[in-house]
């Protein structure tokens, strides 16, 4: 797995789509630390891109990737090497080397700030260990659509209409339920909303973290009251590595079972 993986990473590097992936961070971010005074602001500005960004790249690499090496997945097959390990391998090296143009490319910007030196390190960091959260979780369940659909035309349509669903929809819906039930006491239904959706998840937790749940009104009281303390933090990173591993134990699942 560790050469597939190997072999998966570097593809990836070299393509050029990666280097303007990290490009566009690393210019995103020397505009946003260099230009702006507040970190705050600028972090905030960082987290409303990378919710949607992240999520969307991670599924089109995803999906891209794995048509685009489906006739080298199916030489693969032919040797005596375990499916699940081409699988795992492909996806944690198209996970990661994304992850690493994510960290690379605001975390030069970062160092060069001298935000080791300042309170806003653990609001950046938290920043950042979100983006490769979405980044893993989004490229695993891409996989398991693109391996459930030989059509690719429904494989990129089902992977658009998740991050679509998970981005937009989900919030739209979130929101409806909260006017409609209002009368009722909504703290339990609206935290299980949240960690039900790990892009609501990861935005509510960079929110409170920068201690601005003011902004959410009495929905942010309770959020502040559950993930404001460090055993809600705990929760919601768990919560984030279980959006993680379970697609992976799919990935992992249905590549055996699959009869290619």
């Amino acid at each position: 797995m560790l050469k597939i993986l190997k072999y998966s990473f570097f593809d990836l590097i070299r393509s050029r789509w990666s280097y303007v992936y990290f490009l566009f961070y690393l210019l995103l971010g020397f505009v946003l630390l260099f230009l702006n005074n507040d970190v705050s602001k600028a972090v905030i500005t960082l987290m409303n891109i990378i919710i949607v960004l992240v999520p969307l790249i991670g599924t089109i690499f995803g999906v891209m990737y794995y048509y685009n090496s489906k006739e080298f997945t199916e030489l693969l097959l032919a040797q005596p090497i375990k499916r699940s390990s081409i699988f795992l391998g492909q996806y944690l090296g198209v996970a990661g080397s994304l992850a690493l143009s994510l960290i690379m490319g605001l975390g030069i910007p970062f160092i060069l700030y001298g935000l080791f030196q300042s309170d806003a390190i653990f609001d950046f960091t938290l920043l950042l260990v979100t983006g490769g959260f979405l980044t893993f979780i989004f490229t695993a369940l891409s996989f398991n659509i693109a391996l459930s659909n030989e059509n690719r035309i429904k494989g990129f349509g089902y992977a658009v209409l998740l991050w679509l669903f998970l981005a937009v929809i989900y919030d739209g819906i979130f929101l409806m339920s909260l006017v409609v039930f209002k009368e009722y006491p909504l703290d339990t239904f609206s935290l299980a909303a949240t960690i039900l959706n790990p892009i609501d998840l990861s935005r509510i937790l960079i929110l409170l973290k920068l201690d601005i749940s003011a902004l959410l009104g009495y929905t942010g009281a309770v959020f502040k009251q559950f993930f404001g303390n460090n055993i809600g933090l705990v929760i919601s990173i768990a919560m984030l590595s279980l959006w993680t591993i379970l697609p992976v134990l799919r990935l992992s699942h249905k590549s055996k079972r699959k009869d290619f």
